[in-house]
């Protein structure tokens, strides 16, 4: 079984580096598109909920000693990449002809993915949680 590297920081964590990158695309190949009558409706949503997860990801972690400081988090960047989904399917549906729609779907795959990756890391965190608090022992740490 292949060793996994330790996750000393945010950016050690793939759903991280995977929500940056199509973050990333969003900005370069989506929101430049949009038409300006967008501009405070679904250019100012997308952009707003793919720049979030990231956020919300490397914010966590840094509360992660917290005991649910870290899960949280994960859910709400959970919700803002669902919401993503919902934007670029709208963005594909409504503007086909202004936005490259392989690459809007690609990018609708990639969050669904990044969405998938935030469940199983919020289940993970929830396990580890669990298991950190059956073996804590306040007794042991009280002296005489």
């Amino acid at each position: 079984m292949e060793e996994k590297p330790a996750i000393r920081s945010f950016k050690n964590l793939i759903v991280y580096n995977n929500s940056y990158q199509a973050m990333l695309t969003v900005y370069k190949e989506i929101i430049p598109r949009l038409p300006r009558t967008e501009e405070y409706d679904l250019k100012s949503q997308i952009s707003r909920s793919v720049k979030a997860i990231p956020r919300l990801i490397a914010e966590g972690h840094s509360k992660r000693h917290q005991n649910k400081g870290f899960q949280k988090y994960i859910d709400d960047a959970l919700a803002e990449s669902n919401e993503t989904i919902v934007s670029l399917n709208q963005v594909r549906d409504l503007y086909n002809d202004l936005v490259n729609t392989k690459i809007c779907n690609d990018l609708i795959d990639d969050y669904d993915k990044i969405s998938r990756q935030l469940y199983k890391l919020a289940l993970a965190w929830d396990r580890f949680n669990k298991r950190n608090r059956q073996t804590y022992n306040v007794s042991s740490y009280v002296t005489d």
